[in-house]
């Protein structure tokens, strides 16, 4: 069974989408056996909380240095014997030394197609202001690997969403949650669960 920790800023719609997914039986061979935040009044610890998740919460700007956070948050996470690291909307610079603790143990959900619209900066509503902006006519979400570099590691799963006249950043940001990341972060972290992907040459393939 794979002991998975999710990281949140916020709401927790990307966790409430995972919770739903277990209890669906869509994520089979898994837990969600962590929760953490790096604010204390984050929604998603309540969502956590109703499921009687364990949960932590580590602020960053309490530590001496990003390594100082780096190494708490690696020991909290190794403590409670994570096999799985899943970033849902934590808006958080990840120190190095949490980065190589985990790699190849850690994956991000960003909401657009990567490598459009991404990278340092492009976060949230950023994301979708960018797409809107430049005129897209589709866009979507990308689940990947976490490495040293922003939105830069190999790409699990990418899902379209077509972009319509008269979109709002808001009602963009919606529609590519419902139709593309609540889809495709569960489907992730099953495949990973059930040992079904690999890394050669830097590329992600399903065995």
């Amino acid at each position: 069974m794979l002991k998975v920790a999710v990281l949140v800023s916020g709401g927790g719609t990307n966790l409430q989408a995972i919770l739903d997914s277990v209890d669906k039986g869509i994520i089979t061979n898994a837990e969600i056996s962590l929760v953490v935040s790096n604010k204390p009044g984050a929604y998603a610890l309540e969502r956590a909380a109703k499921k009687n998740i364990a949960t932590a919460v580590l602020v960053p700007k309490e530590y001496d240095s990003r390594d100082a956070f780096g190494e708490v948050l690696t020991e909290v996470l190794q403590k409670a014997e994570i096999d799985l690291v899943v970033l849902a909307g934590y808006l958080v610079i990840l120190p190095k030394n949490f980065v190589k603790a985990f790699e190849g143990r850690m994956i991000n959900i960003h909401p657009s197609l990567i490598p459009s619209h991404c990278g340092a900066g492009y976060y949230g509503l950023k994301v979708h202001e960018s797409v809107l902006k430049r005129g897209n006519k589709v866009t979507g979400a990308t689940v990947h690997f976490v490495d040293e570099g922003t939105d830069s590691g190999p790409i699990i799963l990418q899902k379209a969403v077509e972009v319509l006249e008269g979109d709002t950043p808001e009602v963009l940001q919606k529609r590519v949650m419902e139709q593309a990341e609540w889809i495709i972060l569960p489907k992730a972290i099953d495949l990973i669960a059930n040992n079904k992907i690999e890394i050669r040459d830097n590329l992600v393939r399903l065995k």
